[in-house]
This record gives C-alpha cells, sequence and structure tokens, in this order.
C-alpha cells in the first residue's frame, strides 16, 4: 500500500504543470530597448537553467508575436540557437534583440544576438525546442513543443495570466533569479524598474545550487531519489 501511495504521489506531481517541469525556461523579457531614454538601447531575453546539469539547446528557437498575432509571424521574429549552444548548470544566457537610438548599452556582453523586436508595453515570448511548424502560427497551433512562454500586457497566450504592462523603463524578471515556475506569469514574475539582465559569465544562482529541486515540479520527483 505504501507503494502504491508514493507512485500516486509521483503521478500527481508529476502531472501538474507540463510547462513547470522544464529545467529551462525564461527568466526575464525586455522589449522597451532604445526607445527614447529607455533604460537599455536594445530589448532582451534571458533564459536561465534551473537543474544541476547543462542543457544542449542546440536548435532551439525564441519567437515573437504581438499582442494577439501569431508565433514568428515574419523571420524576423524567430531566433534559432547555433549547434553547440548550451546553457550550465544554474546558469543563464542572454539574447540580445533590435534597438534602436536610446538607453544604455547591455551591462553585460551577450551570448546571442537576434532580430526579435519586442514592444515595450504588451507581446509574448516563447521558447521552442525546436522552430519547425511554429513559424507564424496563432496560439494554440503551435506544431512543436513549447519550452517555456511568457506574455506581458494585454497578450493572449500566457501562461495562466499574463505579466502587467512594460515599458521602456520595466522588465518581467521570473522571482528568485529564474527559479520560480508554476505556469502563472503574473505570479511566477514581477515587473521591475530596477534590473539587470545576466550572461553565460554571470556567477551561478545561489538559490538553484543550494536547493536544485523545486517543489511542484519534476525537480520534486527528483529529489525522492538523491
Amino acid at each position: 500500500m505504501k507503494k502504491l501511495v508514493t507512485t500516486l504521489a509521483l503521478l500527481a506531481i508529476c502531472s501538474t504543470s507540463a510547462l513547470a517541469a522544464n529545467a529551462v525556461r525564461i527568466s526575464q523579457v525586455y522589449g522597451g530597448g532604445g526607445s527614447g531614454s529607455a533604460a537599455y538601447v536594445n530589448d532582451y531575453v534571458e533564459l536561465f537553467n534551473s537543474s544541476g546539469t547543462a542543457v544542449n539547446i542546440s536548435g532551439w528557437a525564441l519567437e515573437y508575436g504581438s499582442a494577439t498575432g501569431n508565433w514568428g509571424s515574419s523571420a524576423l521574429n524567430i531566433f534559432t540557437f547555433p549547434q553547440g549552444a548550451s546553457i550550465a548548470p544554474c546558469s543563464y544566457v542572454l539574447v540580445a534583440l533590435s534597438g534602436g537610438g536610446g538607453g544604455a548599452p547591455l551591462p553585460v556582453t551577450a551570448d546571442y544576438t537576434g532580430t526579435l523586436t519586442l514592444s515595450g508595453t504588451a507581446g509574448k515570448v516563447a521558447l521552442f525546442s525546436t522552430a519547425t511548424g511554429n513559424a507564424n502560427v496563432a496560439c494554440g497551433a503551435e506544431a512543436g513543443p513549447i519550452v517555456d512562454k511568457v506574455a506581458y500586457g494585454t497578450a493572449n497566450c500566457a501562461e495562466t495570466t499574463a505579466v502587467p504592462a512594460l515599458t521602456a523603463f520595466t522588465a518581467a524578471v521570473r522571482k528568485v533569479g529564474g527559479m520560480t515556475d508554476t505556469d502563472n506569469n503574473s505570479t511566477d514574475f514581477t515587473v521591475e524598474g530596477s534590473f539587470a539582465p545576466h550572461n553565460s559569465q554571470s556567477p551561478a544562482n545561489t538559490a538553484c545550487l543550494a536547493t536544485p529541486t523545486i517543489p511542484g515540479t519534476w525537480g520534486a520527483v527528483k529529489g525522492l531519489y538523491r
């Protein structure tokens, strides 16, 4: 009976959240780059690896969609990670995106550079494990697996509820340096006016190193066997 209860508990944990189970997630989104006296000259997306092992992200794709538009509506709104791309344990990668004439340079060197042009107020970003079939498709029509997604402002396709609207001076920042992932954008992220991105050379997340599992996700299952 004890084994049956344990098995049922594991199944319950595993089924609570498909997206939250992914070790790699979007940890920051900034879309106001280069507009007037913006915080930074470039838009950017930061990714975080919450696991204790490196993750190969070769061929994975970041895609942008306007508030009610399609994912990857043009080639400029798709960035595919090159072969050999990976994220170290408890660490980050930074993708610098389109920009303009206003704002300060990003405080750390971007690991990658893409052409996505994010809205400074309302839009959505998704990380796909493959770009194939996901160019110019609507929310719900994706042909490949979504690793993570973040919607902000009035955008559709959020995980549960979108992050509040952003500005040229604010970014969506995932709590605990990227550790919090309950599949609810509005509670997993805060809108912050004092923010800075991390890159692959930034120090590893100490909360991740100290607590490599997250209750309610696959991490909790793995923790039972440590």
